[in-house]
């Protein structure tokens, strides 16, 4: 079969730059606490078409695709030099994954990724997979990005290709550009994932919120987000790990849970973003909730509304793993909005966006989980008689 080789090309790049300059659209139907937007802001789609192609006619007559993208989602988020920043992980068709800059000029859309992948160096063991990074700008100086990574559990049977062992990972750089890789975060717990460096000292300390986990996929005894200090940040050690917000029975946080990106600090407290697993029939379900911590002691929960901040809506349910929502990177502007990011079903990336005033509203005015059924009732009960006579001016029509 022939084929017109410089006009399938110029067909990809149409194609491709009016995915990347598509303007995206504010959804205005809203529950009062944050805004979603109506397209994904980075798909496999978004990665370019140069990681994808070999353009040279005499390597690749057919022009067909050399390295396949699966996903791209799980992104960490900061803002440099006035500009949006997102280290996405990009998920090759191959299953591994690794991470990309991503950029734009106001944070909603036309993000495009950097010319090259990260090149992150490599650990005395090398990693089989990195992902999921949480960026923080630490008062040290500064940035580091900190991810799992995953390598085949050395004890399995040879029979079990898919035992894994997940630890954090530590990196830190000055631009996104050059990274310096340190050693892996030890801590008390058998494996950790979703680990985030909290962005201040503690005590003179370098502060980690953590993940125990008992395997690679379940928590087992692990109780929830846990936390811990380290006197190094090159060779970090956590010699005591201590969960702050524990798994509760019946709550959308009963399977795992783990923090998002690193929390904002705000005259009220420490506003956290985290994720939240349960059980169901169709298989695991994960949602964003928020809580507040005190800026005396970062690990006392002073806020925590009940039930989910974020769940997954529409086509947010479908994708690899469906009926998901994960996020590890949000970004605070000098003006109090903040850019949530998001992705679905571990496929694509959204945003949404809300302001600070707005999330320490829903924070500390929203009422708490009274763990059963009466209580929401109570709960409910408690909104109809606060609004009085007030419902009864509703019309419906």
């Amino acid at each position: 079969m022939n084929i017109d080789f410089d006009k399938r090309k110029a067909i990809l790049e149409a194609a491709y730059n009016d995915l990347l300059c598509k303007p995206n659209e504010i959804v205005q139907q809203t529950n009062g606490v944050f805004h979603r937007y109506k397209n994904p802001i980075l798909t496999a789609a978004h990665s370019p078409l140069h990681w994808r192609y070999d353009f040279n006619p005499a390597a690749n007559p057919y022009l067909m695709e050399r390295f396949g993208i699966n996903a791209v989602f799980n992104a960490g988020a900061i803002k440099l030099d006035s500009k949006y920043l997102l280290v996405a992980r990009v998920e090759g068709a191959d299953r591994k994954s690794f991470f990309a800059v991503a950029e734009s000029h106001n944070g909603i859309d036309n993000f495009r990724f950097w010319d090259k992948p990260v090149l992150m160096p490599e650990a005395e063991v090398p990693d089989t997979n990195i992902y999921d990074m949480r960026l923080v700008q630490h008062e040290d100086g500064w940035i580091y990005g900190l991810f799992c990574t995953e390598r085949r559990d050395p004890e399995a049977h040879p029979n079990n290709q898919s035992a894994a062992v997940a630890q954090c990972g530590i990196a830190r750089t000055k631009n996104l550009v050059q990274w310096e890789r340190l050693a892996d975060l030890k801590t008390p717990s058998p494996q950790q994932r979703n680990v985030v460096l909290h962005p201040e000292y503690v005590q003179g300390n370098y502060a980690f919120y953590t993940r125990p986990q008992d395997s690679f996929i379940e928590a087992g005894t692990g109780g929830g987000i846990g936390f811990g200090l380290s006197s190094s940040i090159e060779n970090a050690v956590i010699e005591k790990e201590t969960v702050m917000d524990k798994k509760v029975y019946h709550t959308v946080y009963e399977a795992k849970n783990g923090l998002g990106p690193a929390p904002i600090k705000t005259a009220k407290g420490w506003l956290h973003l985290a994720h939240g697993v349960r059980h169901t029939a169709a298989g695991l379900r994960y949602v964003l909730y928020l809580f507040m911590t005190s800026l005396d002691d970062i690990t006392r929960v002073i806020y925590k509304p009940a039930g989910y901040f974020m769940a997954p809506e529409n086509e947010e349910r479908v994708g690899d793993v469906s009926n998901v929502l994960f996020s590890n990177g949000w970004i605070a502007d000098d003006d109090g909005t903040i850019f949530i990011y998001y992705a679905s079903s571990d496929t694509r990336i959204h945003v949404a966006t809300s302001t600070i005033n707005q999330l320490l509203d829903y924070v500390m005015h929203t009422p708490p989980d009274g763990f059963s059924s009466a209580a929401s009732v109570q709960t409910i009960n408690s909104i109809i008689d606060a609004n009085g006579s007030l419902a009864k001016k509703i019309t419906v029509v």
